[in-house]
């Protein structure tokens, strides 16, 4: 068999690996955000997720627009059915973000501290510090040691729930601030990258898996009867509008029919009338008042009222 034959039975031969690959729903950790779904991925085993990365812009998780350049790192622990769970392993700045804060004219002090948390997890924090003037470096050294305090103290007092709300709601950059503001005017302090080196004790709190799957369900049940309700009450309206529209048509009828009832009782009444017994005279003014011609005998008058 020649090369080029041998070589398309062996790619004919060869498995597609999409066609094996499936879908994932790749969800949040338990605690905070309580298996909420992020995202979903592609794979062709279960163990080919486990430590993948996922990364979302903060604003999209929890849906605080300020945090537009803040993107939220997630590593896959787990695999459940089709779910792949994930933990938190930190958090960093756009680079963009960061380059728009340092201008000419203004010092520049950045950092790295690596922290062990009350439950034994061991993070790396990389602090920034723009002040709004140039500094010495002895300023810049002093600045420096009292950001490392900081976050030093407050790691080592904080479980690592406590220390990730710290840092995504900006309150540990905010103390940051207020004490290094003490030796120079600061006009921004940022964490720009928090990085999980190394898991500790893990808490299990929140709601479990199989109760989120539950709720997820009771919600679509809910939002299904909903629709269903909605769709019911637009068809009724429908249905009223055309009843209002058939109604309405029975009364112009029924209101026709006086008109051709008063109609016909003129008509009785013209015809019971004896005009032989009146006079020309007011057998004339009768003509006048229809419009008819007045002229001729009394036999020709009466013909004319009759017809």
């Amino acid at each position: 068999m020649a090369k080029g034959a041998s070589a398309r039975a062996a790619a004919r031969k060869q498995r597609d690996k999409w066609k094996a690959k499936r879908w994932f729903t790749i969800r949040a950790p338990r605690n905070p955000w309580s298996f909420r779904v992020i995202g979903e991925t592609l794979a062709e085993d279960n163990e080919f997720l486990i430590g993948r990365n996922y990364e979302i812009m903060q604003n999209e998780l929890d849906g605080d627009f300020s945090k537009m350049h803040v993107k939220i790192q997630f590593r896959v622990v787990d695999v459940v059915s089709g779910d792949a769970l994930t933990e938190f392993v930190g958090h960093e700045h756009l680079k963009d973000h960061i380059r728009r804060q340092v201008r000419r004219d203004r010092g520049k002090i950045d950092d790295t501290v690596d922290v062990v948390t009350e439950d034994g997890y061991y993070v790396r924090f990389k602090p920034l510090i723009i002040t709004r003037a140039r500094v010495k470096s002895s300023q810049k050294q002093e600045m420096r040691t009292i950001a490392r305090d900081v976050i030093l103290t407050t790691g080592a007092s904080m479980t690592w729930l406590a220390l990730q709300k710290a840092v995504l709601d900006s309150s540990i950059e905010n103390t940051i601030k207020e004490s290094v503001s003490k030796i120079q005017p600061v006009r921004t302090v940022i964490i720009r990258r928090t990085q999980l080196l190394q898991s500790g004790v893990l808490v299990e709190d929140g709601p479990t898996l199989d109760e989120i799957h539950a709720q997820e369900s009771a919600d679509a049940e809910e939002a299904k009867i909903r629709d269903a309700l909605e769709i019911e009450e637009i068809e009724d309206e429908e249905e009223s509008e055309e009843e209002v529209d058939d109604n309405s048509d029975e009364i112009v009828e029924d209101s026709a029919e006086p008109d051709d009832e008063e109609e016909s009782e003129d008509e009785a009444e013209s015809e019971s009338i004896d005009y032989s017994s009146m006079k020309v005279v007011e057998l004339k003014e009768l003509l006048k008042s229809e419009g008819k011609p007045v002229s001729g005998k009394k036999s020709d008058l009466i013909d004319r009222l009759n017809e």
